[in-house]
């Protein structure tokens, strides 16, 4: 017998049909004898029709409200899924976030998980239950209900299987498991049989939505070993752990990630000296507003120009926040541009490996993409470009690579 961390998505729950899909699917891993916790996300859709329904009455609603709002989604799918289990004559129950008392701080819309309390989890569990609990949600210190950012059932995941020391934490999905690259941008993409922590982590910070960064985050950290499945087709999937594929030595680059939820914005003609560069983005960050790729350029003058890109929600605010400190510093202009894309090419490989820049750069350059803004990790090489060519990119370097062959071990640097 093991201890089993489910999680379902949207898709996954998103009608009375796939529920009663997913309570067999659960009821048959409990009749093997594994005590399960099962994490579901809101039905397909209705996260969207709530957050609809806030815009109709604000245009930037309170924080603290839609959080309340948003969090029913979830509510209705742990009673429904719980529904179809007692159904089967499998005892289960429900919780919401601050029932199972998912303690996060006061950040609305986007909270982070601080502390789990799994005794009422593991009473229910030694019961004989399957305890299903809505992801995405938690409480803060003073009993607000806050959310995780979208994907953050993810997160609520591997968080519970972290605190309940579960033997895997298991995300059932409209995929089959990791790819190379997204196979509705390159028809040669791979399932992978296993990738590391450190490559999930880079993949899903460069835009692979197939795990939030946190929840791989959170894995990690506690070596929970984390399995990407297809909730409705049998298969092995992906399994992301912190042993390497004994073939990786081969390998330089394990996939190819990319990301059209990006804007740039440019500051021009700041002063060169120490402490400008916390001028800019410190107000930034107290917005909560994350930053990504940066460069800074100098000019002859002693000023400098400052790039920078944020997520596309963020920009305008981030944009209203850069003209307040462009005045204070007698910058020269801003700019901003939404019509970016990042692509990224990641793999443990890159440690034993030399050129990998060179071949990604002189692949672009061969179909005639410009690189706008460059950076770099230990196992991963990011580009921002023009949107427009980001499926040529994708295209071109996946090719390049050899990702497009089997087995792993074929690839070429």
């Amino acid at each position: 017998m093991s201890l089993i961390v489910q999680k379902f998505g949207g898709t996954s729950v998103g009608s009375i049909e796939r529920i009663e899909q997913v309570a067999d699917k659960v009821a048959r891993f409990r009749a093997d004898g594994h005590d399960l916790v099962v994490v579901v996300s809101a039905m397909s859709g209705e996260t969207n029709r709530l957050i609809a329904l806030a815009h109709e009455l604000q245009e930037r609603p309170v924080p603290r409200e839609l959080d309340v709002l948003l969090s029913t989604g979830e509510q209705v799918t742990t009673a429904l899924l719980s529904m179809a289990l007692h159904k089967r004559g499998v005892p289960a129950r429900s919780y919401n976030g601050s029932q199972v008392r998912i303690l996060t701080d006061d950040a609305h819309t986007k909270a982070r998980i601080r502390q789990i309390d799994d005794q009422r989890l593991r009473a229910d569990l030694a019961q004989g239950c399957v305890v299903v609990v809505a992801g995405f949600q938690g409480v803060d210190e003073q009993g607000n209900i806050t959310t995780l950012g979208r994907g953050g059932s993810d997160t609520t995941a591997v968080a519970l299987a972290a605190a309940l020391q579960a033997d895997e934490c298991q995300i059932y999905t409209d995929v089959d498991g990791v790819y190379t690259t997204d196979p509705r941008v390159v028809d040669g993409a791979r399932r992978l049989e296993r990738i590391t922590f450190e490559e999930m982590l880079e993949m899903a910070s460069m835009g692979s939505k197939v795990l939030q960064i946190r929840a791989v985050e959170f894995a990690g950290k506690y070596n929970v070993p984390l399995r990407v499945l297809h909730s409705f087709q049998d298969g092995p999937g992906t399994l992301i752990s912190l042993e390497e594929d004994p073939q990786m030595e081969a390998a330089t680059i394990s996939g190819i990630a990319f990301n059209r939820d990006e804007a740039k914005l440019t500051i021009l003609g700041v002063p060169d000296m120490p402490g400008t560069a916390y001028r800019i983005l410190g107000p930034v960050g107290d917005a909560n507003i994350e930053v990504d790729v940066i460069v800074q350029n100098v000019a002859a003058d002693n000023t400098a120009d400052f790039t920078f890109t944020v997520g596309r929600a963020d920009l305008e605010r981030a944009e209203e926040i850069l003209r307040r400190i462009a005045a204070d510093l007698d910058a020269r202009e801003v700019r901003s541009d939404s019509r970016i894309a990042k692509v990224s090419v990641v793999g443990v490989g890159m440690r034993s490996h030399a050129g990998v820049a060179s071949q990604m750069f002189a692949a672009l350059a061969d179909v005639g993409i410009n690189i706008q803004m460059i950076t770099t990790s230990e196992i991963k090489i990011s580009v921002i470009i023009e949107e427009k060519y980001l499926e040529l990119a994708v295209r071109t370097l996946h090719s390049s690579f050899g990702l497009d062959r089997e087995p792993r071990d074929e690839n070429t640097a």
